[in-house]
């Protein structure tokens, strides 16, 4: 993921987070849950169509195809039609993501060794998919450029394109003073990141609900009252209260990332431990969420616990 907002360090970082959230403004928000619906719906389709059939569906893999399309579509629209389709760039996506895991707890950095890319078969598929990756964001980069070139439309606070209202657009029509490359290194970091964190978070949604049926039936009777048979808007989303209140509960039992790592920038000492500078620190999530001292019966499945 190159430079983007979760390798990168310092300096870097703060300038790209400055540039990148003014991106997410209220309208863009508003035509993101559009997106949204519109994506879910492919989805219930889909396993209407399964249930219909009889047949089993892994529930981890349709979540992360949704949110892969969901992804491409707000980040930089560009509709992988992963629910739908098994093509080079998606497999390719995960390729790099798996990768990504797997560096980020490896002690020792082989892939960095240049005689390891090119005996390795798995390294050199990593390879292939970050080419393959890279050479589609920088095709969706010059398309949106030739785009921002040609528009009229005069750059403001909640500007959006209606015909492209991505990140991608946004940044460029900002008049972003970025690198291709650390551009693209921000979207890569958005798409890998961004997917697989939301699908984990609906996955584990979904088998909490499957075990606790009397929390389904009042979340189901919040979502018919408010929505109904129509795609949601930004304003039914405060209105979907309990709705809320499951999916943080959700996220306590089983957060994500489970586990944070922040580096230390001077010589400091937390409780008794001396902590130095330019130390990583690993902080538990998971456990500080499921700590008896902090959460009464801290294993349970408890929305109503969750102040809205």
């Amino acid at each position: 993921m190159g430079k983007g907002l979760i390798p990168a360090d310092g300096e870097i970082w703060r300038v790209r987070r400055r540039t990148i959230v003014p991106a997410l403004h209220l309208k863009f928000v508003a035509a993101m849950i559009g997106l949204f619906g519109q994506a879910t719906d492919r989805l219930c389709q889909k396993l209407d169509t399964a249930a219909s059939d009889g047949e089993d569906v892994e529930m981890e893999s349709l979540f992360s195809r949704l949110t892969l399309d969901v992804i491409g579509k707000a980040v930089f629209n560009y509709d992988f039609d992963s629910l739908s389709n098994d093509t080079g760039i998606i497999e390719a996506v995960y390729t790099v993501l798996r990768e990504a895991e797997d560096r980020s707890i490896s002690p020792i950095p082989v892939w960095d060794l240049p005689i390891w890319k090119d005996i390795s078969p798995r390294q050199r598929k990593v390879t292939a998919a970050l080419k393959l990756v890279n050479d589609t964001l920088n095709n969706l980069i010059a398309i949106c450029k030739r785009m921002v070139d040609e528009e009229e439309l005069q750059f403001h606070e909640e500007y959006m394109n209606e015909q492209d209202p991505s990140i991608l657009h946004f940044l460029l029509a900002s008049g972003d003073d970025v690198t291709s490359k650390q551009l693209r290194d921000d979207l890569m970091t958005m798409l890998i990141a961004g997917h697989e964190t939301s699908a984990a978070v609906l996955t584990w949604t979904f088998y909490l609900l499957s075990k606790e049926p009397s929390v389904m039936s009042k979340l189901q009777e919040e979502v018919d009252s408010v929505l109904g048979d129509r795609f949601p808007t930004i304003e039914d989303m405060k209105k979907l209260k309990y709705t809320t209140r499951v999916i943080n509960e959700s996220l306590r039992l089983y957060p994500q990332p489970p586990v944070l790592i922040r580096r230390s920038i001077e010589d400091d000492v937390l409780g008794e431990y001396p902590i130095k500078r330019g130390e990583d620190i690993f902080i538990s999530v998971w456990n500080l969420h499921r700590s008896p001292t902090l959460w009464n019966d801290a294993d349970k499945f408890e929305p109503e616990r969750m102040a809205i």
